[in-house]
């Protein structure tokens, strides 16, 4: 889903990044470090999910998004 928005906060719920997915729905966030943030998707109906990052480097981290049909 292209250019959903995207963003993550820190658990004192500050934000640490916001970024629109691309074409094919991908995002990325650099420069993190290890810790518990949330993932907020906007732009179809809203989703926050939590997320743990450790220090072993890249993590995948997966959003289904979509409008409601019906």
């Amino acid at each position: 889903m292209s250019e959903a928005r995207v963003t993550l906060l820190d658990l004192a719920g500050e934000v640490v990044g916001s970024t629109l997915t691309a074409e094919d729905g991908s995002y990325a966030f650099t420069d993190l470090e290890g810790d518990h943030y949330t993932v907020v998707a906007a732009g179809y109906p809203a989703q926050a999910t939590p997320l743990t990052l450790d220090a072993t480097g890249p993590a995948a981290f997966d959003l289904m998004l979509a409008h409601n049909e019906g």
